[in-house]
This record gives structure tokens, sequence and C-alpha cells, in this order.
């Protein structure tokens, strides 16, 4: 997803980038895996979160001023991909 350049995403993971409060936030939610990951639901529990990220809901976890969200998701035997972007309207 190039969220950094190549060969430094460790120092981006310890300098807190990807926190949900660093730059570019990742899984503020915990992640598919701290929800069991169920396979079927995973997807739409990707997009609920995005949804309420950037209409300000997400109560606990929200990232600051989230204007834009991205999910990206992998089905079947690796034959099905979506990448879904939201945002909010200006």
């Amino acid at each position: 997803m190039q969220f950094c350049d190549r060969g430094q995403a460790a120092e981006e993971l310890k300098n807190g980038t990807f926190n949900w409060d660093g730059e570019t936030a990742v899984n503020p939610s915990g992640g598919l895996k701290s929800f069991g990951h169920p396979i079927g639901s995973t997807g739409c529990r990707m997009l609920t979160e995005i949804t309420k990220q950037v209409q300000g809901r997400a109560e606990g976890r929200q990232v600051p001023d989230a204007k834009i969200g991205l999910c990206h998701n992998l089905g079947g035997a690796f034959s099905v991909c979506a990448t879904t972007i939201l945002g909010q309207r200006d």
C-alpha cells in the first residue's frame, strides 16, 4: 500500500507513525484478529469501522480529524480483492 518507503516500515512502527493517533493510523480498533477474524464478516467489520471513523463516531478509538479511510480485503483462494476508500464530503 506504500504507506512508507520500502525497507522503512520497522522504523515507522518504532516512531509510532501507524498508531491510532499517528500520522497514518492503521487498525485503530485492533484489527480483524482482535475480533476473532470470523470468515465472511471481517470485510463488513472493516467497513463499519472506517464509516464510524470518518463520521467521528468511533468511541474510545477515534482517529483525530479522520477524513478518509481505506479497507483492503481478500477473499476466496486469493482470487477476489476489494479496496474501498471512504471519506467525508467537503
